[in-house]
């Protein structure tokens, strides 16, 4: 009994004396890491601390091990701390410069992202197969080719339905792309819009037992319970979703619209390989960082993101209805009506309601009498009234999604694609309108600097030169906007051509509302080749100027027609206010500003006797921003440190060289001079190795 208790006291004597050196040692190793970081002014991981840590006490062991237990060795002593510090600096300084912080993690994300990067690749493969497939090869790999499949002829007609053809059979979110590039008059020739065009209607559907899958799964009933009838033909096909026409149990005739099964992974794929390729393409070139590829590209993905959730399809809706008055029953435009009861995020229910497209709808308003004119200017001004006024508007307003109803009335369907404006977009829009109205190229540049945004302004190799920017704007003027112009495809390319020349990049939410305007442009000229858009873009924002100072009181008046009052419009405008209230608007401006103005004389005088007496002076506040104040004193603590090092360093020479031979020794062969040289070219080092890291590192 007696062996066996000393035999457990022995071991728990060997534990804790185990115990008691490893937390001493971990003590070490925390010191050394704290106070070689504390040095150095950085924040390191567990990791690196750790590594710090260890090579600081590993080179106190080894400076232990050489001095040995001497009076030489006893008088060094002093040195090893410091010396062993300077290690530990240098490790997390060699570690930072050739391992920054975060590349550790790299390899795990890279086999993290495997799995992605082959779904990519596998998509890769498949679209490249559909365009080798459809003789696309050819003419994606040699500009020569490109540039003759843009030209018209046959050739060029031949490259065109290829391309239609392969992005359907693509599917997904390329369709999208196709469907966005046959808006772009400014960069592609007609026959290419022609047939991109054809992408928003003639997509093959998906069978209907997929697709009474998914209404039974998103209504969590059969289809049976819920709908009296069904069309199992779909009314229209597109990338996303189908639309069936039905009619409720007990209710009236709806329009179902149902997202295709699978698209959700297939369009998250292909939104995938555009972000990667976006963001690929503005890390290497400048003219995409100039364009903001990225920006747009990620603008492209969440509005195609939204389009998958009809919940979001139906706010927006609802939202551009009801303050357009889009829901009453004697509406200029109307707006279907939305079934909460039935809709999620996969299936929306709406009002049906009957009418033909707007690219059919000419020979009908022949028939019924109609002014085709007119309705082009109710369809267009409902447009303007919801990028101007609502701030939230149709992104895509073709011929499939515009109705001439039954009863002569516009009708605007599928709000998956709309575009979003703040308060400054709208004002910058309606400035740049009334300067087009009075031809004035400075208004103009201002008007366009500001819907821009800072994008134009904030980087200075971006920043445009005013006079010659408003000289170009000018002629642009003279040639594409003058009285009686016509929006046309070579006014667009004119443009582009111009923001891009001068280093502008639009923005992705301006992006919008030009491809807004530019579709409907295409859409209206079916219906009536002969409207001006751009006089009625001038005369809308010329009302709602004048509009704005009544504060409105001449809201919700019906604007007259062409003939009945200056500045066109049509239904669902806004009226001209009359004189009396224009002149209640203008006092009470008058009103805002009078103390201002109360103020001005006085202010002008002091000026005046100030500059006249030689007396003017101007108070700046140097270093007001708080990144500059930062910027500073962090200059001059670098330049603090490296003197202090460069002193330091002087000084350990200076005891070395000329001390040696010149003062006390402490031993037989150590002396103090040198000893204190030592010491200080040590803190030199860590110094200056303090110094050489703040230089090297990457700004945060």
């Amino acid at each position: 009994m007696t062996r066996l208790a000393d035999g457990a006291i022995d071991d728990i004597s060997l534990t804790l004396i185990i115990l008691a050196t490893a937390a001493v040692l971990a003590g070490i190793v925390f010191g050394v890491s704290t106070a070689s970081r504390r040095l150095l002014g950085i924040r390191v991981g567990p990791v690196r601390a750790l590594c710090a840590g260890l090579a600081g006490v590993a080179t106190l062991a080894v400076l232990e091990q050489a001095m040995g237990d001497t009076q030489d060795g006893s008088a060094l002593s002093t040195i090893q701390i410091p010396l062993a510090l300077l290690a530990a600096m240098a490790v997390l300084v060699f570690v930072e410069v050739f391992l920054p912080y975060g590349s550790w993690s790299r390899p795990l994300q890279a086999l993290r992202g495997m799995g992605d990067r082959m779904r990519r690749a596998r998509r890769y493969s498949q679209v490249s197969r559909i365009f080798m497939r459809h003789g696309l090869s050819r003419m994606l790999r040699g500009r020569v080719a490109w540039e003759r499949a843009l030209r018209p002829g046959e050739f060029g007609e031949q490259s065109a339905r290829s391309a239609r053809l392969a992005l359907e059979e693509c599917g997904g979110a390329l369709i999208k792309i196709g469907q966005l590039m046959s808006t772009r008059r400014d960069l592609l020739p007609p026959h290419f819009i022609d047939e991109l065009s054809r992408l928003q209607s003639n997509v093959p559907p998906a069978p209907w037992p997929e697709v009474e899958a998914v209404l039974h799964k998103e209504l969590g009933k059969p289809v049976a319970d819920v709908f009296e009838w069904i069309e199992h033909k779909p009314l229209a096909a597109a990338s996303i979703a189908q639309v069936h026409k039905a009619r409720l149990l007990g209710g009236p005739t709806v329009v179902v619209k149902v997202q295709r099964p699978g698209i959700r992974e297939t369009v998250e794929r292909d939104l995938d390989i555009v972000m990667a390729i976006s963001r690929s393409l503005e890390s290497r070139t400048r003219s995409a960082q100039t364009l903001g590829l990225r920006e747009l590209g990620d603008g492209f993905a969440a509005s195609v993101r939204e389009e998958l959730d009809f919940c979001i399809e139906a706010r927006n809706s609802t939202a551009v209805a009801s303050a357009s008055g889009g829901l009453e029953p004697d509406a200029p435009v109307r707006i279907p009506r939305v079934y909460y009861g039935h809709t999620s995020a996969r299936v929306l229910v709406q009002e049906w309601l009957e009418g033909v497209t707007l690219d059919r709808a000419g020979p009908v308003a022949d028939r019924a009498g109609l002014d085709r004119e007119e309705l082009a200017r109710t369809a267009f001004t409902a447009v303007l009234h919801q990028i101007l006024r609502v701030g939230v508007f149709h992104a895509d307003p073709h011929p499939g999604n515009m109705l001439l109803l039954e009863d002569g009335r516009i009708g605007l369907l599928d709000f998956g694609s709309v575009g979003r404006t703040d308060p400054s977009i709208r004002l910058a829009i309606q400035e740049l309108l009334v300067a087009v109205d009075r031809g004035d190229p400075a208004g103009l540049h201002d008007a366009l600097l500001m819907l821009l945004g800072t994008r134009a302004t904030t980087h200075e190799d971006l920043m445009p030169d005013t006079a010659l920017l408003e000289r170009e704007l000018g002629r642009f003027m003279a040639r594409h906007l003058g009285v009686g112009a016509q929006p046309d495809t070579e006014m667009f390319t004119a443009l582009f051509r111009m923001l891009s020349r001068f280093g502008l990049a639009v923005p992705p939410e301006v992006a919008a509302v030009f491809r807004a305007l530019a579709t409907i442009e295409g859409t209206l000229t079916q219906l009536a080749p002969g409207f001006n858009l751009l006089d009625e873009a001038r005369g809308f924002a010329v009302a709602m100027l004048m509009d704005r100072l009544t504060f409105g009181a001449a809201k919700g008046r019906p604007k007259p027609g062409r003939g009945e009052g200056e500045g066109g419009g049509g239904s669902g405008g806004f009226g001209v206010p009359d004189l009396s209230a224009l002149a209640h608007g203008a006092a009470q401006e008058v009103l805002s500003v009078l103390p201002m103005l109360r103020r001005l004389p006085r202010r002008a005088e002091r000026i005046s006797a100030s500059l006249e007496e030689g007396r003017l002076g101007v108070r700046v506040r140097v270093l007001a921003d708080e990144r500059e104040r930062r910027f500073v004193s962090g200059l001059i603590h670098q330049m603090t440190v490296t003197l202090l090092a460069a002193c330091t360093g002087l000084m350990g020479v200076v005891l070395v060289v000329f001390g040696t031979d010149r003062g006390p020794r402490l031993t037989g062969k150590l002396e103090l001079f040198p000893l204190l040289g030592y010491h200080t070219l040590t803190v030199s080092a860590i110094l200056m190795l303090r110094a050489l890291y703040t230089a090297m590192r990457r700004p945060t």
